[in-house]
């Protein structure tokens, strides 16, 4: 049996023209049926015996071949259409996360620190748009001299890794330090926190990093009182925060988030909730999930909710299944084959 994958490659061609190799013969150039006036989109067809190709693209200039950076690109059919890239085929080193930005909010008198995260290639291709994941207790995601107790969540080395898989599409992430986390995380204080991320800090965001700034597209996670504040985010604000990770949350800790639940309309939003056992907030989060299950979520589709054996309640735990939560929220999607 035979398999057909279109593929679309979006990239700002200069001078030159990209073509694509693949796993069927890494050595013969596969011309674009199709290429957009600006030279900024090519279309493929690409045939396999295998329900899936691997393919990587070139950049063809000046008599030169230059292949694009990191791993080939993985296209696996199933139910949804063209696969769309962007590749990027100079490398780029930059520490993006490195910046520790500040910003207040003028109607609440509040500021916070904050870092973003972008890929790398970021700058080279202005085609590409991204999904953004606000996060919590930023200081402990990307570096260890700032991490509690020096561990931690290794953000940027994860996405970067369930990248090269192609399991996710790629992702910047705003990690938000918080001032004071009693106040900012659990009620009444997680009102005016809220108020922020909704009304200061994803406007900013939105408007100086190219972001698809819809609800679809945007997430909120934490862990502990970090998971219950990304809750509280998407439950108060669906329209804006349409993702919520939460992981080990103390769900009951200062606030009413499973009264909540229970008496109010179920929100169209897409929830991952764990915890750890013995302890790490397991029954607190048994209860939540109930609770969501009896407002018809559904498992698989906007409800994802794991246990894990011995995970304690600490950043390690917490690091070593986030790419769970990533994938649930930014996975590719596999492709039709015709």
């Amino acid at each position: 049996m035979a398999f057909t994958f279109q593929v679309r490659v979006r990239y700002p061609v200069e001078a030159g023209r990209i073509v694509l190799r693949t796993d069927a013969d890494w050595g013969r150039n596969v011309e674009a049926r199709e290429i957009s006036d600006d030279a900024t989109s090519y279309d493929f067809a690409l045939s396999s015996t295998h329900p899936y190709v691997y393919f990587k693209p070139l950049l063809l200039r000046n008599g030169g071949t230059r292949w694009s950076v990191g791993q080939n690109y993985l296209v696996v059919s199933h139910a949804e259409g063209r696969e769309e890239v962007f590749p990027t085929f100079y490398e780029d080193a930059k520490c993006s996360a490195c910046e520790l930005r500040e910003l207040q909010s003028p109607e609440l008198g509040v500021t916070h620190a904050y870092r973003v995260f972008y890929p790398p290639g970021y700058d080279e291709n202005p085609l590409e748009c991204y999904p953004v994941l606000y996060m919590q207790d930023g200081q402990n995601l990307f570096f260890p001299m700032e991490a509690f107790q020096g561990s931690h969540w290794r953000v940027g080395e994860t996405l970067s890794l369930l990248t090269d898989m192609n399991a996710i599409r790629r992702v910047i992430v705003v990690g938000i330090y918080p001032n004071n986390r009693m106040d900012d995380y659990t009620m009444p204080g997680y009102e005016a926190y809220g108020r922020f991320l909704v009304e200061t800090l994803k406007p900013a965001v939105d408007g100086e990093f190219r972001t698809l700034t819809d609800a679809a597209h945007t997430a909120v996670m934490g862990s502990s009182l970090g998971g219950v504040v990304s809750f509280y985010l998407a439950w108060q604000w669906p329209h804006v925060f349409g993702m919520a990770g939460c992981m080990s949350s103390t769900f009951g800790w200062r606030d009413d988030l499973r009264e909540r639940v229970t008496a109010e309309p179920a929100r169209d939003v897409r929830l991952y909730i764990d915890s750890g056992w013995p302890g790490d907030n397991y029954e607190v989060t048994r209860d939540m999930h109930a609770r969501l299950c009896e407002r018809a979520y559904r498992t698989g589709d906007n409800l994802l909710y794991f246990a894990f054996p011995e995970a304690l309640h600490n950043e390690r735990s917490w690091a070593m299944r986030s790419h769970i939560p990533y994938q649930f929220f930014f996975r590719r999607r596999p492709i039709a084959a015709q």
